[in-house]
């Protein structure tokens, strides 16, 4: 059996000759034959005399990938270039003020537990301040759900049981003693398993990693407990954030059960449905929070780059990684964020941003424009996205027809992701371990990280450099429009936004024909969110698509 490094180098060049071993291993030579078979991956051509006077640099260089390899690395050290998403010129607001988040003074409370258990966060958050409801009691009954319904929805990892009942417990006596932590006080939640929590395994969703145990407690789960959320569980993720495949299974979309709840934050999304908690703490890179949000009829925001503290998440791309909540409303989004945001000094990559959001600021001070060209043409679900606009101009909104037109092509820019997620996996490839995922198809991880080896680092670099224009050219659009309206796969719209680390919001907004959720996505530039939380809680207001439930989950 021919090992996987071996056969690397001899694609590279079958004419090497070896000249040794080192650490273990055979090396074969690099001669001017294995630099002409190398320059057609990528895509150059040098001559004869060219290629001997590389000889020597290119052997330093392999010496110098052996010394690396020989020093350990964890996943959790971030490389010394930091992304920063910030045009030129612009500053984020910095005057934190008190939300207003207009919740009513009174809501009634069901009489059923299921029916309690498909409240918003903004209801319970009522319920329990008022002391109509314990924290108690509310813990055990999304815990009760969560061991009815998991198992068919293939979405826990580790359910937290004693410690979510001692720490509401402890919520509950510290509101008899008037002590009241803000909204999120006594109200049970979720994580995706790539969130450190000291003594529980964080899994990653893949089998090398099943066991894993990191001595740490992740930001924003530090964040949240000290604002009285009680963690009751960690939810499935796809192998190592891609996808809804794990390592035990396929976690399903309670809408349809034959089909996969899309990812990676598989778990979060399809626990939210479900309504085995009321909020859950997702990831996104290219899609992962907006794709399961979509699948599962959740409301998702992905937060602008840097707003969140990644600190104790597992890395994928450290440029393009991103935490944000995942709810039943828009509302609850919001009063998740103002929680988890800000500046965090174990996160090189946060950025000081205040978040003030005030229920009182009218809603026709946005001004809003869409996409014209991805509402046009036949394409399914097409009528569900026109609904939107149709709804919102009906609540007195004016919309503008916008042009998404770049310069550069953000598609070539995807190599960044590529070869940062190649590199925070590296040993996953050097050991073959990366022969243990269950997905092994040529768009899985597994391969994607073996051809990422070949991206040169000049084109890596190039990359980004044009992602400074997109940075641009997509801070001028959005600087003439608060949010901008968008089917949420419209055009390549959900590349570039990842690309360039702008927010948005994905609601849902209606059924397909197989019976699974659609949705719409509204954007807004860097650090905007309080306008996506307005407009999308006035277009949730209007609607009520987010209060449907899964028939199968529903008693």
């Amino acid at each position: 059996m021919i090992k996987k490094n071996h056969f690397l180098l001899l694609l590279l060049a079958a004419v090497f000759t070896t000249v040794g071993f080192v650490g273990g291993k055979m090396l074969a030579e690099i001669n001017p034959e294995a630099i002409s078979q190398a320059e057609i991956l990528v895509g150059l051509e040098f001559t004869p005399v060219e290629r001997d006077s590389m000889l020597q640099n290119l052997r330093n260089h392999r010496a110098s990938f052996e010394t690396m390899r020989k020093q350990p690395l964890a996943n959790s050290i971030a490389p010394a270039l930091y992304f920063n998403p910030l045009p030129h010129g612009f500053v984020p607001k910095q005057e934190q003020k008190s939300p207003n988040w207009g919740l009513p003074g009174q809501v009634d409370l069901p009489k059923r537990d299921v029916d309690i258990a498909f409240l918003s966060v903004a209801e319970l958050s009522v319920l329990i301040k008022n002391k109509q409801l314990s924290s108690e009691r509310l813990t055990k009954i999304y815990l009760d759900r969560i061991e009815r319904y998991a198992d068919t929805l293939q979405c826990l990892i580790t359910l937290m049981k004693e410690d979510a009942v001692a720490k509401a417990k402890a919520m509950d006596a510290e509101l008899a003693q008037g002590k009241y932590r803000g909204p999120l006080h006594g109200i049970p939640y979720g994580i995706k398993d790539l969130l450190a929590v000291k003594g529980t395994k964080t899994t990653w969703g893949a089998t090398p990693y099943k066991d894993q145990v990191i001595d740490e407690t992740a930001t924003v789960v530090e964040k949240l407990d000290a604002a009285g959320a009680v963690l009751v569980g960690k939810f499935t993720l796809g192998a190592l954030a891609m996808g809804d495949v794990w390592y035990g299974g396929v976690t399903k979309n309670p809408w349809n059960l034959t089909q996969g709840s899309s990812g990676s934050s598989a778990g979060s999304g399809s626990a939210v449905s479900a309504g085995l908690v009321p909020f859950a703490i997702g990831t996104e890179t290219l899609g992962s929070i907006v794709s399961p949000s979509t699948r599962n009829g959740v409301t998702g925001l992905r937060p602008t780059f840097g707003r969140v503290s990644r600190h104790g998440a597992m890395a994928l791309s450290w440029s393009m990684d991103k935490v944000g909540p995942m709810s039943r409303s828009t509302l609850d989004n919001g009063i998740v964020l103002s929680v988890i945001n800000g500046f965090d000094n174990k996160d090189k990559s946060t950025i000081p941003a205040a978040f003030n959001f005030d229920a009182d600021k009218p809603l026709k001070s946005l001004k809003i424009g869409y996409f014209a060209a991805f509402f046009e043409g036949i394409r399914p679900n097409i009528d569900k996205d026109k609904k939107v606009l149709d709804d919102l101009r009906e609540m007195g909104l004016q919309l503008e027809p916008v042009e998404l037109k770049t310069s550069v092509d953000p598609s070539s820019m995807l190599i960044s992701l590529y070869v940062e997620g190649a590199a925070a996996f590296d040993d996953l490839t050097r050991l073959n371990l990366d022969d243990q995922l269950v997905a092994q198809h040529r768009g899985a991880w597994p391969n994607l990280f073996r051809s990422s080896r070949f991206i040169p680092a000049v084109e890596y670099i190039q990359a980004n450099r044009f992602r400074s224009i997109l940075i641009e050219e997509m801070h001028a659009l959005f600087q003439q429009y608060d949010v901008i309206v968008t089917p949420t796969y419209g055009g390549n719209q959900l590349q570039i936004t990842n690309l360039t680390g702008h927010p948005a919001l994905c609601m849902p907004n209606g059924f397909a024909d197989n019976g699974s959720p659609t949705s719409i996505t509204f954007l807004a530039n860097l650090f905007d969110e309080e306008k996506l939380i307005m407009l999308g809680r006035a277009y949730q207001e209007k609607t009520d698509w987010q209060r449907k439930r899964p028939p199968l989950f529903s008693n």
